[in-house]
């Protein structure tokens, strides 16, 4: 394996937030050992799962087949130039920290600081969200069994999976995700061939588009609930830009997995939705359930007379938590390694064990999601659910600082006499792609429970449990910023070696 040469980052015109932090480090650096394969499904794993299994369903049933339908395909459209905006990005410049990185060095060290800890924050937090669904899932066969064995058996799972090594963390969200992927791929066959009557004898066609006030249900105020879903259901596909700087050959197979990933990814959601709006009415409450014995997917596969539909289900949705919890633990893992390497978290967090695994980084992190699970045995689970909401808007959080970091990486790389030829990929959208993404996102955060805000009197708890993310990401930057000085840095001067 070749040896590289280890940058040691430096704040633009700051000191550390911790002065003692690793001055240098030599031979144990990641491991360039994930592959494009392995880059698509750990994209894959991370976007398909209950989103897609089961909130489609609640989707479909609010805003009708026609309303979920646009609303994901909008979403998906933001993605994408989201996508291509951090393919750029990591094909130039191959990091775990991504665009915690890319702020730093583009924008101000300060929003670097608050976009990498809102990043580990959301995902571990998600290993928490993981265990708790666990603890429900395998309560479908073993309902007498105590919650708390399942949740500390995939946690151990989940662990041993990031510390053994990243080739082994990435062939199994190989796995796991192909499981998904087969799973959907046979839904939409088979949900097809019931539309046209060919399975199950009788010709569906587009009837259920007709139903009530289908396709659109609920007019733009329902989609605008849809849209947040939907943003929810494809956040996960910038993984790949955390997983860059483990990649053989990240020029190449970066561009490569984020383009092939997203027609995928798409092409899934948007047919499977058309598949479950043709075949269920949205006026079917079984949609909004949220329970696997009823789930969309269920519930078609069950009309096609396909025997245990439900515990097929529940077994392919255990091993999408899996699949999640085990990404999470992955991405909050190297980005905390990555904020420590540059002096942005405790030294000991940077340590890296002769497998190029950052232990202790994925020590703290598990221990995190671990006593945010236990939060959620206790008392009512206040505290628990708390936590998730303070972490619901870091995934749009993190878009939005995507699509800024790449509009700043582009002028930079303008300004200081570099060709974009040289670029071994670049998005061919900008600065449509990056604009277009932020004001779609920003759109749909501020959205978010718009109906706080729409009676007599404001809900201001339903506001707080809405919007607490946002003040807590704001503290973060511009507590930073306070307290160590920081400034925007120019065009001219932003660090652009690779």
């Amino acid at each position: 394996m070749e040896t590289h040469t280890v940058e040691v980052r430096k704040d633009y015109d700051d000191p550390t937030i911790f002065p003692e932090s690793i001055p240098e480090v030599e031979a144990d650096q990641l491991k360039r050992s994930l592959k494009s394969r392995h880059l698509a499904m750990i994209s894959l794993g991370g976007t398909i799962g209950t989103g897609l299994f089961l909130a489609s369903g609640g989707a479909i049933h609010t805003a009708g087949p026609g309303g979920a339908l646009l609303s994901y395909l909008l979403i998906g459209v933001m993605v994408y130039f989201l996508m291509t905006s951090l393919a750029e990005m990591g094909a130039y410049m191959p990091v775990a920290g991504s665009f915690s990185t890319y702020a730093t060095k583009f924008i101000d060290p300060a929003l670097g600081f608050a976009l990498g800890w809102n990043y580990w924050y959301n995902w571990a937090i998600t290993i928490a969200a993981e265990l708790s669904a666990v603890t429900v899932i395998m309560k479908f066969w073993f309902p007498h069994t105590p919650s708390i064995i399942w949740s500390a058996l995939f946690l151990v799972i989940m662990f041993l999976l990031n510390y053994l090594s990243v080739k082994g963390f990435g062939e199994a969200e190989y796995w796991f995700s192909l499981i998904k992927v087969v799973t959907v791929i046979i839904f939409i066959i088979t949900g097809t061939l019931m539309i046209f009557g060919i399975l199950g004898g009788q010709f569906i066609g587009f009837k259920n588009f007709t139903i009530g006030d289908a396709p659109f249900h609920g007019g733009f105020m329902s989609m605008l609930g849809i849209f947040m879903a939907a943003g929810f259901s494809f956040q996960g596909t910038e993984l790949l830009g955390v997983a860059a700087g483990e990649t053989d050959d990240p020029a190449k197979s970066i561009p490569r997995a984020i383009k092939s990933v997203f027609w995928r990814i798409l092409l899934f959601y948007i047919l499977a939705i058309l598949v479950i709006g043709l075949l269920i009415p949205y006026t079917n409450p079984n949609l909004a359930s949220g329970d696997v014995t009823v789930s969309p997917f269920t519930l078609v596969f069950q009309k096609a007379g396909i025997a245990f539909a439900a515990s097929v289900m529940n077994a392919v949705i255990l091993t999408a938590v899996l699949s999640a919890g085990n990404s999470g633990m992955y991405a909050s893992t190297r980005m905390l390694w990555d904020l420590a390497r540059d002096g942005k978290a405790p030294k000991f967090l940077g340590k890296l064990n002769k497998r190029g695994v950052p232990v202790n980084a994925l020590i703290v992190t598990s221990l995190v999601g671990t006593l945010t699970f236990f939060a959620s045995l206790f008392g009512e689970g206040t505290v628990y659910n708390w936590l998730l909401n303070a972490s619901g808007m870091s995934g749009f959080i993190a878009w939005l600082g995507i699509a800024v970091c790449h509009y700043r990486f582009r002028k930079a790389y303008v300004a200081q006499g570099k060709d974009l030829n040289d670029l071994p990929y670049r998005s061919k959208f900008f600065p449509f792609g990056p604009i277009f993404a932020f004001v779609l996102c920003t759109f749909v955060v501020l959205g978010q429970n718009y109906a706080a805000f729409m009676g007599p009197h404001i809900d201001w708890y339903g506001a707080l449990v809405a919007y607490i993310g946002l003040p807590l990401f704001f503290i973060l930057w511009f507590g930073y910023k306070f307290i160590k000085k920081t400034k925007i840095v120019p065009l001219d001067k932003c660090d652009l070696s690779n």
